[in-house]
């Protein structure tokens, strides 16, 4: 193994930059926001973890949302920060009998029959500014993509990194619930 040395970083005054890093309008594809999962891991967790330890990762990671698979890596729902606060943790508790540490990510999760996405058809010809509005106008921070021909959950929006890209504040007054997105489409 070579060996390496550390140097002295005192006389250094400036930062690399990307070049030529795009610049992303409101006007720019939808589909260059989209973490696509043909390209970008998706974030799953397994529907046995326990609640408690789903939110104790998920907040120490930073994440919001994960998909949830069964034991055969077959997705079956979404779990986000709002479905597993202590206080539905509690919630679902009492309503099962249990105790707090007895409760998995599948009592709190969003079934995939309680699921509505976006088609890949539509988001490869729409704009982020369509994106964004629809993320608005239904109050989600995230929208799962899907890939009917494939049958596949092909990836995701969301508001935060669209934000991040655009380098533009996006105010999604979240509501309670991923779902509840589905209320005002179907």
């Amino acid at each position: 193994m070579p060996k390496l040395t550390l140097y002295p970083v005192v006389s250094v005054d400036e930062l690399v930059y990307p070049e030529q890093s795009p610049r992303y309008t409101l006007e720019s594809r939808a589909i260059q926001f989209f973490t696509d999962f043909y390209t970008n891991e998706p974030l799953v967790i397994e529907s046995t973890v326990s609640a408690i330890d789903a939110r104790n990762t998920m907040i120490k990671t930073h994440v919001r949302l994960k998909l949830v698979v069964d034991e055969d890596d077959h997705f079956v729902g979404v779990i986000s920060s709002q479905e597993l606060s202590e206080q539905n943790i509690m919630a679902k508790a009492a309503q099962l009998h249990q105790s707090r540490e007895d409760i998995q990510v599948t009592d709190l999760m969003i079934r995939k029959k309680d699921l509505l996405a976006l088609n890949i058809d539509e988001v490869s010809r729409a704009s982020i500014n369509d994106v964004v509005n629809f993320l608005k106008d239904n109050h989600q921070q995230h929208c799962l993509v899907v890939d009917e021909q494939m049958h596949q959950i092909r990836g995701i929006f969301s508001a935060s990194d669209i934000s991040r890209k655009l380098k533009l504040p996006i105010d999604i007054n979240e509501q309670s619930s991923f779902s509840k997105v589905f209320d005002a489409v179907s």
